[in-house]
């Protein structure tokens, strides 16, 4: 089972595929869920979850703005 979930946003990760979201989401459904891998039973509902958490993902990394980032060198008012 994942033991952590990688950092997604700049500056950690300049560049972030879909797939990285999926797999983020995919690690951390696993590890609230306690399953590798949903049973037969489990699959629909499990494969729901992940892909809320990677819709919520990405939202989140839209939304984001970083302090200082690709901005240059700023200038501090005297």
């Amino acid at each position: 089972m994942c033991r952590s979930i990688k950092t997604l946003r700049p500056p950690a990760a300049p560049e972030v595929t879909e797939d990285d979201i999926r797999a983020a989401a995919l690690q951390y459904v696993r590890k609230v869920s306690g399953f590798r891998a949903p049973a037969a039973h489990n699959r629909e509902v499990f494969e729901q979850a992940v892909d809320a958490v990677a819709a919520a993902t990405h939202d989140l990394l839209a939304g984001i703005r970083v302090r200082g980032a690709g901005g240059g060198p700023r200038s501090r008012p005297d």
